[in-house]
């Protein structure tokens, strides 16, 4: 089988390893697709998707439609005549027609062992949820959500300390080598198929602002997996003293709690000591809201806390 002329699909910085690998591997790339550009950071400064600015300084036509559904792009994406479509993490459902109009059909890289974790975050919730392992699915697109047949999968066990953006890039740089695996077997006809197990499908909705929230009533190791699972970006928040504060860092104690959650119980060198249900929380490493991020040995030399001080929202009940 001759080399296919491929379409990119892609929109965030998880896209990355797997355009350039393409290019890299010689395959004829021969437009990128992403997202609009859009406002970004605290300044709303419009800026232009990862994946642009890739492939413009790699010299690929890029294509920004705020609908790949609109008739306008469809008839672009018609004279484009592709092979092959190649997507990760591009943020629009396709429709039917980009799905099936071509001779080999969608192939994406999802980052989750699929049938689970289906749908926007599945990094985030692994770590959320507490695996151990977790890893990237080569998929067959079809017109659900994340349900086509799959053609490979690695596995990976997730670090007992590792951050959604530690998680994050490791994963890219395994989705883009088992695209390239998928390729070769592609071409020569070694790819099967599989159909997923439907009992087995978790899903990974997009997390809402509720969702960051830390809820000091629930068990120690499940706050600090919700801190892992929303670290570097957008981060858990408490309230102190009427302000947001952020948590990057943090380890579980458990062990019996005689304080009420969310009470402060301890501030040294080693961090803020918070109790948590049956245990305590480690805040290791914080930023208070409009100041720098620091390791909270730091952050206690400006900001004195006394023990007792309690954290969070009145009536901020349930476990994340």
């Amino acid at each position: 089988m001759d080399t296919p002329r491929i379409i990119f699909m892609g929109t965030p910085a998880f896209a990355l390893p797997a355009l350039e690998g393409l290019v890299r591997e010689g395959y004829p790339v021969i437009s990128c697709v992403t997202q609009p550009d859009r406002p970004q950071g605290r300044g709303k400064i419009v800026a232009p998707p990862p994946v642009k600015v890739l492939a413009q300084k790699l010299g690929i036509p890029v294509f920004q439609p705020e609908r790949v559904r609109s008739e306008e792009f469809l008839a672009t994406f018609r004279d484009m005549a592709p092979e092959l479509v190649v997507l990760s993490a591009f943020g629009q459902l396709l429709p039917p027609e980009i799905i099936h109009a071509h001779r080999l059909g969608c192939l994406n890289i999802h980052p989750s062992l699929l049938p689970r974790y289906r749908g926007a975050a599945p990094l985030r919730w692994a770590l959320i949820q507490g695996e151990e392992k977790t890893g990237v699915t080569i998929m067959q697109m079809d017109e659900g959500l994340d349900s086509g047949a799959i053609l490979l999968q690695q596995e990976t066990l997730i670090g007992p300390e590792e951050t959604y953006g530690e998680l994050h890039d490791r994963l890219a740089k395994t989705g883009a080598d088992l695209l390239l695996t998928a390729l070769a077997m592609l071409r020569d006809a070694t790819l099967l198929p599989r159909p997923q197990d439907p009992r087995l499908v978790t899903l990974a909705p997009r997390l809402s602002h509720e969702d960051s929230q830390i809820r000091w009533d629930a068990d120690p190791r499940r706050i600090v997996s919700l801190i892992r699972g929303l670290s570097p970006e957008p981060c858990a928040v408490t309230m102190l003293a009427g302000k947001r504060l952020k948590v990057f860092q943090a380890a579980a104690e458990p062990e019996a709690a005689a304080e009420p959650p969310g009470t402060v119980t301890e501030t040294t060198a080693r961090g803020l000591r918070v109790a948590a249900l049956g245990g305590y929380v480690l805040l290791q490493e914080v930023q208070m809201e409009g100041k720098k991020r620091l390791p909270a040995a730091d952050f206690l030399r400006g900001v004195h806390i006394a023990p007792g001080t309690v954290l969070g929202q009145p009536g901020q009940k349930g476990a994340p």
